[in-house]
């Protein structure tokens, strides 16, 4: 309906109004959209061809929905996306507390408002944004929260028995009448509270208080689960899971493309930051990198997932990171470096579950270890992979291998050289340290002829920092914030002999 200015019932059945239930409703205008070949949910990535066919679908069977799926896998995004496909007017009752529908009043109020008034009765619309309902399932969520309760001070206002209808609060439920209901995190609810649910799914009734109730609400119900919640936290009860009549699983990105499409789009990042800070493509792919190691990672439990939000929030941080030391050295413009990824570091460690190994690590170590693991995966997409200059003797002499392009770098740390790079250090310093490294500048315009000078900066530490994730340099973070890189042999050596002397100072 897009009738907004229709005023009484009468209007409104000279108008030709003929009522529809929501799962119709969404139904007709998804058919619509798959006509026309278009994407019912375009601000959620990566569901094109998994996900959305079985939302679609599920539509078209007119079915409750259960989205099942770690955190952070759009599982309330792709609920609240569905308004999208409700007509944007429907025509309620005037001050009917549950929407009730003008042509099948389910209420007492409004079958006693148009018994009394008729044509007259009063009718207001009610816009598709004000017909989704959402109630995050907790230990504490009642059954008054939910379906209702008797309110005594209504009873005694209206002097009215507790027996009268009329003394009815009605819970979140029926005030989403002709409306989609979503229920967060599912098996946080109490068995006795899912319980509740069961008449209203199948036989369309509620029961409150000794009232027993025939109102066939007319609701789209979504559940949203984890599958952890199944074994951790609770579990839903069977019959409810019997009368979810589509259960859909939801998945992370595939693709570190995609995972980097979602983050631009969902990053709350500032004009003014993104004119200030440069965050190269090289940047953005190691941010989506981290998450996809740790998504495989021995230390981290895969049972609990890696929320998308973890390459948002460590996005945002590595932009401010960047912003952060262009404000100290009073730069107007500045580009990320990989230094700057010890600001995401916060990003990593609030939002991924250990396993015991991991937490004998320890949560900073774990992240550090990701974002070097990250460093490793994508260092073979910009440069050769430095284990195919391994070669044995035997087999350079018969082969006659090419030069490795990485030995110049590898042999000035050799000679006792080091490099610290520091977090905040001004640009112009940051880019003379790097150009110190023998061999280093070389390698880079060998493969990026065409970077420009704050670029070739970037690809060349990030060089350093791969060599040392391949152990051909060391590498060590510094307390000032930022990181040490000398010859690995040396290093060792170093190390050896500091535990010779406490070991001497213990008397060993």
């Amino acid at each position: 309906m897009t009738q907004p200015e229709i005023k009484t019932l009468g209007a409104l059945k000279k108008h030709g109004y003929t009522p529809k239930t929501v799962k119709d409703e969404i139904r007709d205008n998804l058919i619509k959209i798959i006509k026309e070949k278009k994407n019912p949910f375009q601000s959620v990535l990566g569901y094109e061809d998994t996900v959305i066919p079985d939302v679609e679908r599920a539509i078209l069977s007119r079915h409750n929905i259960l989205f099942l799926g770690l955190r952070g896998q759009a599982k309330t995004r792709m609920a609240r996306e569905m308004t999208h496909l409700l007509d944007e007017w429907i025509p309620v009752v005037g001050g009917s507390e549950i929407n009730d529908d003008p042509m099948l009043p389910i209420s007492l109020y409004a079958r006693e408002l148009i018994e009394e008034k008729g044509d007259e009765t009063p009718i207001t619309w009610l816009h598709r944004s004000s017909r989704y309902g959402e109630k995050l399932a907790t230990p504490d969520v009642s059954v008054a929260d939910l379906i209702g309760d008797v309110d005594p001070i209504k009873a005694a206002n209206m002097r009215l028995s507790f027996a009268d209808e009329r003394v009815i609060h009605y819970g979140i439920i029926p005030r989403s009448h002709r409306g989609i209901f979503v229920i967060n995190e599912l098996p946080d609810l109490q068995a006795r509270i899912q319980v509740s649910l069961f008449n209203i799914l199948q036989e369309g009734d509620i029961q409150i208080r000794g009232f027993k109730l025939r109102m066939p609400l007319d609701i789209l119900f979504i559940f949203t689960a984890n599958p952890e919640d199944y074994t951790n936290r609770g579990s839903i009860v069977t019959p409810l899971k019997d009368r979810i009549e589509s259960q859909i699983v939801t998945h992370y990105p595939k693709t570190v493309e995609l995972s980097k499409a979602i983050t631009s789009q969902e990053a709350e990042v500032l004009p003014a930051q993104l004119k200030r800070v440069e965050v190269p493509d090289l940047c953005r792919t190691l941010v989506e990198q981290v998450a996809m190691e740790a998504r495989k990672s021995e230390y981290v439990d895969q049972k609990s997932g890696v929320s998308a939000r973890l390459t948002i929030s460590a996005y945002e941080n590595l932009v401010s990171t960047a912003e952060r030391r262009a404000l100290r050295e009073q730069q107007e413009h500045t580009i990320s470096r990989i230094s700057d990824f010890i600001g995401i570091i916060p990003s990593i460690t609030g939002k991924i579950e250990l396993v015991y190994e991991g937490e004998q690590e320890g949560p900073q170590n774990v992240a550090y270890r990701l974002i070097g693991q990250a460093i490793r995966t994508v260092f073979t997409q910009y440069f050769p992979d430095p284990q195919t200059f391994k070669k044995n003797a035997k087999e350079a002499q018969r082969n006659k291998p090419k030069p490795n392009p990485y030995q110049p770098i590898i042999d000035w740390f050799g000679k006792g050289n080091d490099l610290m790079l520091l977090q905040d250090e001004p640009d112009a310093e940051y880019v003379q340290h790097l150009y110190n490294v023998s061999g280093l500048h070389s390698a880079v315009k060998q493969y990026y002829p065409n970077e420009n000078e704050a670029h070739t900066a970037l690809l060349m530490e990030f060089l350093l920092h791969g060599l040392s994730e391949f152990s051909l340099i060391s590498k060590k973070g510094v307390e000032a914030g930022g990181y040490a890189f000398a010859d690995i042999l040396g290093s060792m050596l170093n190390m050896s002999l500091g535990a010779d002397e406490d070991d001497q100072e213990d008397g060993f």
